[in-house]
């Protein structure tokens, strides 16, 4: 049986999500978005998010800092569960309910069931296929829509690059954005056919469109005498995934990744560069002959948690 404190929560929660709804509802049809963070961690008793996906959510339960009895957990999960289906007034088998936790280092989110739950999404007026059964992630990152703007806003004529490309979200908004030509590198072949498949739901031209199953650092060390006029980096935050010869942890090998990108950078292009890591250390003084912004500030949308990512604009100094 729910405590009184359980039942406490879940309206505390359920009110929350609902006024956040009704809210970025209207935000949602003036930009032709059918899919946002509705709730996130807004009430600390309730380490929560949300994620609204049309007519489906994905409600992700974050690790606590304390011990709790599995079956209460269970328990008061099964409760926010039904506040979330009543909030958004969808089916309650249409809640996608995922834990988030802190991984070791030898440790990798991979495939959490064989549901294949997928269905198609809009954004900012382009289509998206997502999974919000299989994986952790749904295949769309919704913290980097206005990233994603920013690009498709600058591509017409222009050379993109899309590294750690993950399902092509970044490559679909270069394209629609008129880009000349669009290169895509991720170690997963999955994520590679997902995102030719995002670029089929939009009838993106893929003629000026190619992809490589790469180690991204490799790829670039191998690719010198090519230039981009806009790169787009937001790697992970670790992986040691078997096709790498090498591991990568971004809080120690960022730099590293940015200077080679810049080695690719075209003179007057820019690099948009990204990471979720709280523990990045961000020193300028280790790039090479680069200026920098932080556009953390307005990188971040409207739906979600200022610091969910922090994202600098690179270029070449004097340029």
């Amino acid at each position: 049986m729910a405590s009184e404190r359980d039942i406490r929560q879940r309206d505390y929660f359920l009110n929350r999500a609902v006024k956040r709804d009704r809210h970025l509802a209207k935000w949602a049809r003036k930009n032709d978005t059918t899919c946002y963070r509705v709730y996130d961690r807004d009430i600390p008793e309730i380490p929560l998010a949300l994620d609204r996906y049309g007519d489906a959510a994905v409600l992700y339960l974050y690790e606590r800092p304390y011990d709790k009895d599995p079956a209460d957990e269970q328990a008061w999960l099964e409760l926010m569960e039904s506040a979330a289906s009543e909030a958004l007034g969808v089916e309650p088998s249409a809640v996608h309910v995922k834990q988030r936790r802190r991984l070791g280092l030898d440790e990798q989110y991979g495939r959490m069931e064989e549901r294949g739950s997928t269905l198609v999404v809009r954004e900012q007026g382009l289509h998206f296929r997502v999974n919000l059964s299989d994986y952790l992630d749904t295949g769309l990152f919704m913290d980097h829509r206005p990233g994603r703007s920013w690009i498709r806003e600058r591509a017409a004529g222009k050379r993109v690059l899309n590294l750690f490309c993950y399902t092509g979200s970044f490559s679909v908004y270069a394209l629609a954005g008129g880009a000349s030509m669009v290169s895509a590198v991720d170690l997963s072949r999955n994520y590679l056919d997902w995102a030719l498949d995002n670029l089929a739901l939009n009838g993106l031209p893929v003629d000026r469109y190619e992809d490589t199953r790469a180690d991204v650092l490799a790829w670039l060390e191998a690719a010198r005498g090519r230039v981009w006029d806009l790169i787009v980096l937001d790697p992970p935050t670790f992986s040691n995934s078997k096709g790498m010869d090498r591991y990568l942890d971004v809080n120690r090998h960022w730099a590293d990744l940015v200077n080679a990108a810049l080695a690719v950078l075209a003179p007057d292009g820019l690099l948009l560069f990204s990471s979720n890591s709280r523990q990045l250390k961000f020193d300028a003084g280790l790039l090479h002959g680069a200026s920098t912004e932080d556009i953390s500030a307005r990188s971040v949308p409207q739906d979600y948690r200022p610091g969910t990512h922090r994202a600098w604009l690179i270029g070449h100094a004097g340029a």
